[in-house]
């Protein structure tokens, strides 16, 4: 599957009623760890040493390096093609925003990290150029492996173009 593949069937517009309020899928567990860190420190030039830094980092009560909240959070664009199945038709699908959004605990380096997706609502916008859109708000919770409280919680929304 290639990195803009979706995983699943594609899910008939006909059936986002029935699910809203159901959890539509769960990613992978992807590994954060300092190469990936470090990767992201560069590109976005955020290189504070909580997350570059492993000696200076181990004095904090973080007790080492942290992922970025938004390294955390750029994961979901992957993560939504492991959990979330395309709907029929689709022509396109675009990033349109975040409604909420909380970090809630920091991803240690070498943690692994999974979004679970939960459908919030569907709203047909309209038409264009020749489909409709579609406004898709998701609840993504990103886990981490083995800790009790989530790295993130969101309210995700995608505006997907189906084609007539």
């Amino acid at each position: 599957m290639s990195r803009t593949e979706r995983k699943g069937s594609p899910t008939p517009v006909a059936d986002l009623a029935g699910l809203i309020g159901q959890e539509i899928g769960v990613s992978r567990w992807i590994t954060v760890d300092q190469a990936r860190i470090d990767a992201f420190a560069e590109i976005t030039e955020d290189r504070q040493f909580i997350h570059i830094d492993p000696v200076a980092a181990a004095q904090t009560p973080f007790g080492g390096t942290i992922a970025h909240g938004f390294l955390t959070l750029s994961l979901l664009s992957a993560m939504t093609y492991d959990a979330v199945p395309p709907l029929e038709g689709v022509v396109m699908g675009v990033n349109y925003g975040f409604d909420k959004l909380r970090f809630l605990a920091p991803v240690p380096a070498g943690s692994n990290v999974r979004g679970r997706f939960k459908l919030l609502s569907a709203e047909d916008k309209g038409p264009m150029g020749g489909g409709t859109r579609w406004l898709l708000k998701h609840e993504v919770t990103v886990e981490i492996e083995g800790a009790e409280k989530p790295a993130l919680i969101a309210e995700w929304l995608g505006m997907q173009v189906v084609g007539s």
